[in-house]
């Protein structure tokens, strides 16, 4: 089967690293993948052809649609005559699902990975396009996959086509994130802090849905009970530069126990070295980092947004959105758990990851998803 995998970009996010991990484990002898992304390749679009899949992109500028990218896109898929387009986010389910029925091709699945709508945490394009997906989701795709239980749910509400909407979440690779006792000294020296120094972990992205400022403010309650503690934070706009976060971190009193290190390359060595992550969102979808640092044997202790909760089960803690005390007093108990406690706490995070979000399986759920993309894609040409 050929299928033609549209997506908004190729920067390092949470689905695309999910694409990328489906395209390194997809059936290449039954499934011949093919990548367009609407804007350009990112840091991921090099990794995927690094696998020898095709990877074309449009360089479609953000909020500017370009016709004559939607053209060549539209030309592309023409030629190209896949078995099933899959789209990956919101832009690119709306163009590339227009474009591709106007290539003549029925299956269409789209994909969403986002779960909150609220106007004060996305942009007004954004919600505008989401608003046009909601009524075209009916004619377009043939099947909707959500990325979380959680997010199919928002998005019935908003008016997405419920018969349509199924969920695929996440995966992870147990034998890229494990407990890793190495890492624990190595990041700890990096840091120069000694070996024995408890740390807390934040890993993502600046964005307002991740709520830092939030974060920050349960760091100094933390702080104040348990000043030898340290946080770690990482990702794109996570460094020194970033004056609105700086003056976060200065208000909170903790400038002399935060570790800014922006984008990492070793983020599994960086999750292993952790004793607790911790996600303060205010909205989340599916977020990746709690199943890699439970795959990595570290509890995490989260706000109950998305599917983050599901995710945790009875290995971590959960707290309401923005309750940041409520952050800094899980944390704390984790903390103060005998090293015994915290590592079987660890462990059975571990085992719950591979029980529910094996990678593996995750992978083959897409690739029945493309099976059953195509055949409705067949009863929807032969109806017409």
């Amino acid at each position: 089967m050929k299928i033609v995998l549209i997506i908004t970009g190729l920067n390092t996010g949470g689905a695309e690293m999910m694409l990328l991990k489906l395209l390194e484990r997809i059936d290449r002898h039954r499934f011949e993948p093919y990548v367009i992304s609407l804007s350009g390749e990112g840091e991921i679009g090099p990794r995927i052809r690094a696998l020898g899949i095709t990877v074309e992109a449009l360089g479609m500028r953000p909020g500017r649609p370009s016709p004559f990218a939607f053209i060549s896109l539209v030309r592309r898929l023409r030629a190209l005559r896949p078995d099933a387009v899959h789209t990956w986010m919101y832009h690119a389910d709306l163009l590339g699902g227009i474009a591709a029925r106007m290539a003549r091709i029925k299956a269409v699945g789209w994909g969403i990975h986002h779960n909150n709508l609220s106007p004060q945490l996305n942009k007004r394009s954004t919600l505008m396009v989401v608003t046009v997906c909601a009524w075209l989701s009916g004619l377009l795709p043939v099947r909707i996959q959500c990325c979380s239980e959680s997010s199919r749910q928002v998005h019935a509400r908003f008016g997405y086509d419920l018969d349509k909407l199924s969920v695929i979440p996440n995966g992870f690779d147990l034998s890229h994130f494990y407990p890793n006792a190495v890492a624990r000294e190595v990041i700890r020296t990096e840091l120069a802090l000694p070996s024995h120094t408890l740390l807390v972990g934040l890993i993502g992205r600046y964005d307002p849905q991740k709520n830092h400022a939030g974060f920050f403010q349960a760091a100094a309650r933390l702080h104040a009970k348990m000043p030898g503690v340290h946080f770690v934070l990482a990702g794109k706009g996570i460094d020194e530069h970033n004056i609105e976060m700086m003056e976060q971190i200065k208000r909170a009193g903790v400038v002399s126990v935060i570790h800014l290190l922006s984008i990492r390359k070793d983020i599994p060595r960086l999750m292993a070295a952790l004793d607790v992550l911790a996600s303060s969102s205010d909205g989340e979808a599916f977020p990746n980092v709690l199943g890699e640092a439970m795959a990595c044997g570290v509890p995490c202790v989260v706000t109950d947004v998305g599917d983050s909760a599901s995710i945790v089960g009875d290995t971590g803690r959960v707290v309401a959105p923005g309750d940041m005390a409520g952050l800094a007093a899980e944390i704390e108990e984790l903390l103060m758990l005998s090293v015994e406690a915290r590592h079987a706490l660890g462990e059975k995070a571990r085992a719950r990851v591979a029980e529910h979000f094996h990678i593996e399986q995750v992978v083959r759920r897409y690739e029945s998803f493309y099976v059953e993309l195509a055949k409705q894609g067949e009863k929807r040409s032969c109806a017409v």
